[in-house]
Protein backbone atom coordinates (compact mmCIF):
# COMPACT_ATOMS: atom_id res chain seq x y z
CA UNK A 1 0.00 0.00 0.00
CA UNK A 2 3.07 2.21 0.31
CA UNK A 3 3.03 2.95 -2.87
CA UNK A 4 -0.78 4.08 -3.27
CA UNK A 5 -1.20 7.93 -3.60
CA UNK A 6 -1.60 9.07 0.79
CA UNK A 7 -4.39 11.84 0.00
CA UNK A 8 -6.39 9.18 -1.78
CA UNK A 9 -6.43 7.00 1.08
CA UNK A 10 -7.33 10.33 3.38
CA UNK A 11 -10.07 10.81 1.21
CA UNK A 12 -11.07 7.35 1.72
CA UNK A 13 -10.86 7.15 5.23
CA UNK A 14 -13.19 10.50 5.10
CA UNK A 15 -15.35 9.24 2.83
CA UNK A 16 -15.77 5.83 5.06
CA UNK A 17 -16.73 7.59 8.06
CA UNK A 18 -18.56 10.80 7.27
CA UNK A 19 -20.67 9.44 4.41
CA UNK A 20 -20.61 5.47 4.42
CA UNK A 21 -20.98 5.15 7.79
CA UNK A 22 -24.05 7.17 8.26
CA UNK A 23 -25.82 5.95 5.05
CA UNK A 24 -24.32 2.05 5.28
CA UNK A 25 -28.04 0.45 5.25
CA UNK A 26 -29.01 2.16 2.15
CA UNK A 27 -25.36 1.05 0.55
CA UNK A 28 -26.20 -2.36 1.66
CA UNK A 29 -29.75 -2.17 0.23
CA UNK A 30 -27.66 -1.25 -3.71
CA UNK A 31 -25.67 -4.00 -2.63
CA UNK A 32 -28.29 -6.37 -2.26
CA UNK A 33 -31.12 -4.81 -4.73
CA UNK A 34 -28.80 -3.42 -7.56
CA UNK A 35 -29.51 -0.30 -9.13
CA UNK A 36 -32.21 1.05 -10.92
CA UNK A 37 -31.51 4.56 -11.99
CA UNK A 38 -33.95 6.93 -14.23
CA UNK A 39 -31.08 8.74 -15.48
CA UNK A 40 -28.05 8.11 -17.77
CA UNK A 41 -25.30 10.76 -18.06
CA UNK A 42 -22.79 11.20 -20.90
CA UNK A 43 -20.33 13.83 -19.37
CA UNK A 44 -16.90 14.81 -19.86
CA UNK A 45 -13.78 12.89 -18.25
CA UNK A 46 -12.84 17.07 -17.41
CA UNK A 47 -11.95 16.42 -13.31
CA UNK A 48 -13.52 20.12 -13.18
CA UNK A 49 -17.70 19.00 -14.15
CA UNK A 50 -19.33 16.16 -11.54
CA UNK A 51 -22.24 14.96 -12.35
CA UNK A 52 -23.14 13.56 -9.16
CA UNK A 53 -22.06 16.79 -7.55
CA UNK A 54 -23.67 18.75 -9.88
CA UNK A 55 -27.35 17.26 -9.60
CA UNK A 56 -26.51 16.63 -5.68
CA UNK A 57 -27.07 12.70 -6.27
CA UNK A 58 -26.69 9.87 -4.11
CA UNK A 59 -25.17 6.55 -5.13
CA UNK A 60 -27.26 4.65 -7.53
CA UNK A 61 -29.49 7.67 -8.99
CA UNK A 62 -27.24 8.67 -11.99
CA UNK A 63 -25.66 6.09 -14.80
CA UNK A 64 -22.72 8.22 -15.60
CA UNK A 65 -20.37 7.47 -18.69
CA UNK A 66 -17.38 9.72 -19.10
CA UNK A 67 -15.10 10.26 -21.89
CA UNK A 68 -12.98 13.07 -23.50
CA UNK A 69 -15.38 15.95 -24.72
CA UNK A 70 -19.10 13.94 -23.88
CA UNK A 71 -19.35 12.05 -27.16
CA UNK A 72 -21.29 9.54 -28.20
CA UNK A 73 -20.31 8.11 -31.96
CA UNK A 74 -22.70 7.16 -34.08
CA UNK A 75 -24.00 2.88 -34.19
CA UNK A 76 -21.99 1.01 -35.85
CA UNK A 77 -20.79 -3.03 -35.22
CA UNK A 78 -17.55 -3.30 -36.83
CA UNK A 79 -14.18 -3.19 -34.64
CA UNK A 80 -14.10 -4.85 -31.03
CA UNK A 81 -14.27 -2.10 -28.17
CA UNK A 82 -17.30 0.36 -27.55
CA UNK A 83 -17.04 1.74 -24.56
CA UNK A 84 -19.44 4.10 -24.97
CA UNK A 85 -21.99 1.87 -26.88
CA UNK A 86 -21.80 -0.70 -24.26
CA UNK A 87 -22.76 1.69 -21.46
CA UNK A 88 -25.58 3.14 -23.57
CA UNK A 89 -26.87 -0.45 -24.22
CA UNK A 90 -27.22 -1.45 -20.84
CA UNK A 91 -28.79 1.86 -19.96
CA UNK A 92 -31.32 1.57 -22.41
CA UNK A 93 -31.96 -2.12 -22.51
CA UNK A 94 -30.67 -3.06 -18.61
CA UNK A 95 -31.43 -0.27 -16.95
CA UNK A 96 -34.23 1.06 -18.40
CA UNK A 97 -32.96 4.59 -18.19
CA UNK A 98 -35.90 7.17 -18.80
CA UNK A 99 -33.57 9.82 -19.87
CA UNK A 100 -30.55 10.25 -21.46
CA UNK A 101 -28.88 13.64 -21.20
CA UNK A 102 -25.44 14.67 -22.80
CA UNK A 103 -23.92 17.23 -20.61
CA UNK A 104 -21.02 19.42 -22.18
CA UNK A 105 -19.02 22.15 -20.41
CA UNK A 106 -16.84 25.11 -20.91
CA UNK A 107 -13.14 25.11 -21.54
CA UNK A 108 -13.45 21.45 -22.70
CA UNK A 109 -10.14 20.41 -23.86
CA UNK A 110 -11.14 17.72 -26.60
CA UNK A 111 -13.23 20.54 -28.37
CA UNK A 112 -10.50 22.53 -28.00
CA UNK A 113 -7.81 20.45 -29.67
CA UNK A 114 -10.68 20.02 -32.35
CA UNK A 115 -10.39 23.87 -33.02
CA UNK A 116 -6.77 24.18 -32.78
CA UNK A 117 -4.26 21.86 -34.10
CA UNK A 118 -1.47 23.47 -32.13
CA UNK A 119 -3.94 22.43 -29.16
CA UNK A 120 -4.07 18.69 -30.92
CA UNK A 121 -0.14 18.31 -31.05
CA UNK A 122 0.17 19.28 -27.51
CA UNK A 123 -1.76 16.20 -26.29
CA UNK A 124 1.15 14.15 -27.52
CA UNK A 125 -1.57 11.32 -28.03
CA UNK A 126 -2.67 9.19 -30.75
CA UNK A 127 -6.35 8.67 -29.76
CA UNK A 128 -7.45 12.01 -29.71
CA UNK A 129 -7.10 13.86 -33.17
CA UNK A 130 -8.94 10.51 -34.51
CA UNK A 131 -11.83 10.93 -31.34
CA UNK A 132 -12.29 14.40 -32.00
CA UNK A 133 -12.83 14.31 -35.64
CA UNK A 134 -16.30 13.00 -35.13
CA UNK A 135 -16.77 16.79 -34.55
CA UNK A 136 -14.84 17.43 -37.84
CA UNK A 137 -18.19 18.81 -39.70
CA UNK A 138 -19.36 21.16 -36.82
CA UNK A 139 -16.30 22.61 -36.74
CA UNK A 140 -16.18 23.17 -40.37
CA UNK A 141 -19.51 24.48 -40.49
CA UNK A 142 -18.90 27.24 -37.70
CA UNK A 143 -15.48 28.17 -39.30
CA UNK A 144 -17.14 29.00 -42.49
CA UNK A 145 -20.20 30.28 -41.00
CA UNK A 146 -17.87 32.93 -38.50
CA UNK A 147 -15.11 33.37 -41.07
CA UNK A 148 -11.91 34.50 -39.52
CA UNK A 149 -12.94 34.17 -35.89
CA UNK A 150 -10.49 32.81 -33.51
CA UNK A 151 -10.55 29.22 -31.84
CA UNK A 152 -11.44 30.58 -28.79
CA UNK A 153 -14.61 32.42 -29.66
CA UNK A 154 -16.05 29.66 -31.38
CA UNK A 155 -15.04 27.40 -28.34
CA UNK A 156 -18.07 27.85 -26.34
CA UNK A 157 -19.80 27.46 -29.65
CA UNK A 158 -18.58 24.19 -31.18
CA UNK A 159 -19.27 22.78 -27.33
CA UNK A 160 -22.68 23.16 -27.39
CA UNK A 161 -22.79 21.73 -30.79
CA UNK A 162 -20.63 18.95 -29.79
CA UNK A 163 -23.58 17.92 -27.50
CA UNK A 164 -26.01 18.15 -30.53
CA UNK A 165 -23.71 15.78 -32.33
CA UNK A 166 -24.09 13.27 -29.76
CA UNK A 167 -27.30 13.67 -29.52
CA UNK A 168 -27.62 12.85 -33.62
CA UNK A 169 -25.52 9.74 -32.97
CA UNK A 170 -27.67 8.80 -30.14
CA UNK A 171 -30.35 8.26 -32.30
CA UNK A 172 -28.34 6.10 -34.78
CA UNK A 173 -28.61 3.49 -32.20
CA UNK A 174 -31.81 1.11 -33.08
CA UNK A 175 -32.57 0.85 -29.18
CA UNK A 176 -32.78 4.64 -28.50
CA UNK A 177 -34.76 5.16 -31.68
CA UNK A 178 -37.31 2.20 -30.80
CA UNK A 179 -37.35 3.59 -27.18
CA UNK A 180 -37.81 7.23 -28.23
CA UNK A 181 -40.49 6.05 -30.46
CA UNK A 182 -42.85 4.37 -27.71
CA UNK A 183 -42.11 7.24 -25.29
CA UNK A 184 -40.35 5.08 -23.03
CA UNK A 185 -36.92 7.30 -23.39
CA UNK A 186 -36.31 11.14 -23.58
CA UNK A 187 -33.09 12.69 -25.18
CA UNK A 188 -31.49 15.32 -23.63
CA UNK A 189 -28.73 17.98 -24.12
CA UNK A 190 -27.06 20.49 -21.34
CA UNK A 191 -24.07 22.31 -21.09
CA UNK A 192 -22.41 23.43 -17.84
CA UNK A 193 -20.23 26.83 -17.42
CA UNK A 194 -17.24 26.37 -14.85
CA UNK A 195 -16.97 29.92 -13.69
CA UNK A 196 -20.04 31.01 -12.95
CA UNK A 197 -22.12 27.79 -11.98
CA UNK A 198 -24.77 28.05 -15.05
CA UNK A 199 -26.29 25.25 -16.93
CA UNK A 200 -28.35 25.75 -19.44
CA UNK A 201 -30.20 22.99 -21.45
CA UNK A 202 -31.08 22.80 -25.02
CA UNK A 203 -34.78 23.50 -25.99
CA UNK A 204 -35.85 20.89 -28.71
CA UNK A 205 -38.47 23.79 -30.06
CA UNK A 206 -35.84 26.28 -30.94
CA UNK A 207 -32.56 24.15 -31.14
CA UNK A 208 -30.78 26.96 -28.73
CA UNK A 209 -29.75 26.50 -25.22
CA UNK A 210 -31.46 28.04 -22.63
CA UNK A 211 -30.78 28.38 -19.06
CA UNK A 212 -32.49 27.20 -15.91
Amino acid sequence: MKHFPEQLADRYRRFKYRHFAPNQEEYERLASEGQSPDTMIVSCCDSRVDPETLFSAMPGELFVVRNVANLVPPYETQGKYHGVSAALEFAALNLRVKHIVVLGHSGCGGVKACLDHEAARQTSAEFITNWMSMLDPARDTLIEKHGGDSSHTLLPELEREGVKTSLTNLRTFPCVQILEGKGRLQLHGAHFDIATGTLEVLDRESGEFVKI
